[in-house]
């Protein structure tokens, strides 16, 4: 019986080769729409899964609110894990991570290898995080100073195939700065050889240094720290017992330091409406939540928001491209009508017939998912770039995703095919041989699926243009510096002592108008600190603020504006005691009049060490990370430091570029050559919105044409059911054009009541997305004119396409007898 309905099946696909085609072609763009973003939900979930104990493992956090400032870091103390070890029941134990920052700098023999990211972590790590070993003791490997386990890439770029175990590597210009640099420059043993870490994983080192022998490892300052720290929760405790008595022991080692170092108490620093927690996030938990990233976080995670944001797609393109079946299927009853009464005479039932219209359905769908294969083999590698992954179609073979493509062929059978299938069969014999049913001039189900349809469609443009809007916003706003001919040299400090003749050369160049000595850039990746600024009148009145070490030269190759006072001087003496604010801080501080000559005191050290600063200028706010947060308040320091920033000729770039690498490369460091554009820096920050609108507009683009399959269907079976009607018009005078609007009238309705639903939660969700930027546009009304005009433009040609067809039908074909 099976292969009957398979047979009959087959056929009738043959039969109606262009409903067929449409049909399988729309269905197979919403299946690899699922299949693509199931690859990408799937590996966005399993992140730091594969540890074995990674239910019991937990990040310490650091939230707190010092004067004006919300704090969410993803480092704490460096005491902290220690002191939860020993203090808290529950913990079972604890480790520390301090990531590196730049590029690994090795020196093997004569050769200079960059390669890489390293990491200062406890002896304890590999207990926590059990990464396989390939070489070594996990147990050991990290007991002495001066040792080193590096991944199994890293030991064949450095040694081949040798034995790694027992070599020396020296590391170079590596260390990290907290407001001292703390240089980790020195030969190291390889006691280890781990796998490389999985890319599911929130951290990837290549080389894990003891942290053994490390002084700022053994700070026990509990006001300041940078350590990544991770607990090992027994499994008789939870997480919310444990967080329970992080308040006491925050107060128990804050209070005399804190006392000390801000002149207040515990209780006195909470009722001045700050606070301080510790907070405990589960390990697998960390790459979906944004919150802590770039703040102490080894790299930009995963977003919730957007899995759920690609889920919602994937399960809208699956219904559009459903809905178009069932409108295409439905749209061809009348075909079929006398079929289905002599199916019937013969003695099939209902229950036959539902088994022959979902045999059809599950054949079409079949075939349907064979080419959303080759789809989604064809565009997983775009989705890599766009996604920044690393995705392979060749997971799908794995048992989780082939249970996924089952349920995705049966839930698609039953939504897709379900309908037509009772809808179809329940025709009654005798009006059926007559090709006459009831239920086949209903349309208001079909036509609200194409309401639905549109108004998911129209949504998807009004996004398109919003993000385009946003975009176009975000390169036009004043950001309070110049972006324009502006080369960026990162790693300058690269050069070493070759670095001062290096600047000097370029100062006498003569298409190059600036130069400034800061590793603080405002776009792109920059060192970050922060200061605290204490008031001398009242010591309780501190400000947190971001702070930019600088030169002399800094705002005028940036253009920046200073709205008072002066900036830094090379022949000055004690510039080292004197600071630039920006506006938002003076506004913050409460200076009242002319800020020039106000005196302040800055933290020297973790300990509460103090000393006197002096305003000498205010600059203009400017734009110093990104416009999704607000300007917040900013002191510069004269600390001329390792980058580089060029003010340049845009005319002479290039011929500038190659002398500039030529004069490089005469020094014989070794390093390589490497620049970048401020506004190129500047565009990357907002990389992710400009991905956004694309991929919005490549969904748009899909929806739009799956929906208008949709609606030509629809078209289709109303001109069939009104072939007659056609006809006597035609006899009686009426026009193409006549004809044809008759038969848009309807649908065209059809568009504007979706466009009715689709405007107002299209400016909802899209307003939600601009709240996310301290700075955005209003979304103006030309916005919903123009998805409006597009989408009814759209639908008109589709209606059009079928109508005039209808239209141009000779009379006599339609009006002769049954």
């Amino acid at each position: 019986m099976l292969k009957t309905y398979i047979k009959i099946a087959w056929r009738n696909l043959k039969k109606n080769k262009l409903v067929s085609l449409i049909n399988i072609l729309g269905l197979s763009m919403g299946l690899a729409t699922c299949l693509v973003i199931s690859l990408y939900v799937v590996e966005e979930f399993s992140f730091d899964r594969f540890y074995s104990n990674s239910d019991r493992i937990y990040r310490v956090n650091l939230e707190a609110k010092i004067g004006n400032e919300l704090l969410d870091e993803a480092s704490v103390m460096a005491p902290v894990a220690a002191t939860l070890k020993e203090e808290v029941s529950g913990v079972e134990d604890a480790t520390r991570v301090m990531q590196l920052r730049r590029e690994t700098k090795i020196r093997l023999d004569d050769q200079v290898i960059r390669k890489g990211t390293t990491a200062i972590v406890d002896p304890n790590f590999f207990q926590i995080f059990n990464l396989p070993f390939v070489k070594g003791d996990p147990n050991t490997a990290l007991n002495n100073i001066n040792s080193v386990v590096i991944t199994e890439d890293q030991a064949k770029s450095l040694f081949g195939e040798e034995n790694p175990i027992n070599k020396v590597v020296k590391l170079e210009d590596i260390g990290y700065y907290t407001g001292e640099y703390h240089n980790f420059e020195g030969e190291y043993n390889v006691t280890g050889v781990i796998k490389n870490i999985p890319s599911n994983s929130h951290f990837h080192l290549d080389m894990m240094i003891s942290m053994l022998g490390n002084s700022n490892a053994k700070n026990q300052s509990w006001l300041s720290g940078s350590f990544v720290t991770y607990v090992l929760l027994n499994e008789q405790r939870n997480a919310d017992q444990i967080e329970d008595n992080l308040l006491a022991i925050s107060r128990k080692y804050m209070e005399g330091q804190m006392q000390q170092g801000l002149g207040m108490s515990f209780d006195e620093f909470f009722a001045k409406g700050n606070f301080v927690y510790l907070k405990l996030q589960a390990l697998t938990d960390i790459h979906l939540n944004p919150k802590y990233n770039g703040k102490g976080d080894f790299e930009a995670g995963g977003d919730m928001q957007t899995v759920m944001i690609y889920c919602a797609i994937a399960a809208f393109m699956l219904i559009i491209a459903c809905i178009n079946f069932m409108n295409l299927s439905t749209a061809g009853a009348s075909q079929r009508l006398k079929e289905i009464g002599v199916r019937k005479v013969m003695g099939s039932d209902k229950q036959h017939l539902i088994y022959q219209f979902l045999s059809e359905s599950f054949l079409a769908i079949c075939l349907a998912m064979i080419l959303a294969f080759v789809m989604t083999s064809s565009v997983v590698p775009f989705f890599n770039d766009f996604a920044d992954k690393s995705l392979s179609v060749w997971s799908l073979a794995n048992p989780l995703y082939l249970g996924i493509i089952a349920m995705l062929i049966l839930l698609v059978t039953l939504m897709a095919g379900g309908y037509p299938a009772f809808f179809l069969s329940s025709f009654k014999p005798i009006e059926s041989l007559k090709k006459r049913a009831s239920g086949v001039n209903k349309s208001t189900f079909r036509s609200g699926l194409v309401v639905f349809q549109f108004a998911v469609s129209v949504a998807l443009i009004i996004a398109t243009l919003v993000v385009s809007q946003q975009m176009k916003f975000i390169q036009d706003k004043d950001i309070g510096y110049d972006r324009d001919q502006l080369i960026v040299l990162r790693d300058a400090g690269l050069l070493g002592e070759h670095m001062e003749v290096f600047m000097n050369e370029l100062r006498a160049d003569p298409r190059i108008k600036n130069v400034t000595n800061s590793a603080y850039i405002p776009s792109g990746p920059t060192d970050n600190s922060v200061q605290n600024l204490v008031s001398k009148e009242d010591p309780t009145n501190t400000i947190r603020l971001m702070q930019y070490g600088i030169d002399e030269e800094y705002l005028a190759t940036l253009g920046m504006e200073l709205v008072s006072g002066r900036t830094f001087s090379a022949n000055r003496g004690n510039e080292k005691s004197n600071i630039i604010l920006n506006e938002t801080a003076v506004k913050e501080l409460g200076i009242e009049g002319d800020p020039i000559g106000a005196v302040f005191e800055i933290m020297t050290n973790n300990q509460g060490g103090r000393e006197d600063v002096q305003v000498i200028g205010v600059v203009k706010d400017f734009v110093a990370k990104s416009l999704r947060e607000p300007i917040k308040p900013l002191m510069m320091v004269y600390n001329p430091y390792y980058s580089l920033i060029l003010k340049v000729d845009r005319a002479e770039m290039q011929p500038l570029l190659q002398d500039m690498e030529s004069t490089w490369n005469g020094y014989n460091t070794g390093e390589a050559f490497h620049y970048a554009f401020l506004d190129e820096l500047y565009n990357e920050t907002y990389i992710q919105e400009a991905k956004m609108g694309s991929f919005l507009m490549v969904l748009a683009l899909m929806t739009i044409f799956v929906a208008c399959l949709g609606l030509f269907g629809l078209v289709t079976f109303t001109a069939e059911q009104r072939v007659k009607e056609i006809g006597v018009r035609k006899v009686l005078g009426a026009t193409v054009n006549q004809v044809v609007g008759l038969l848009a009238k309807d649908f065209i309705k059809l568009i504007v009541i979706s466009l009715v639903i689709a405007i107002p939660i299209g400016k909802y969700l899209m307003d939600l997305w601009l709240a996310d930027f301290a700075y955005h546009v209003e979304i103006s009304w030309w916005v919903f004119a123009l998805a409006s005009g597009i989408a009814i433009m759209i639908a008109f040609g589709t209606i059009s396409l079928r109508s005039v067809r209808a239209a141009l039908m000779n009379p006599v074909d339609s009006l002769k007898s049954e």
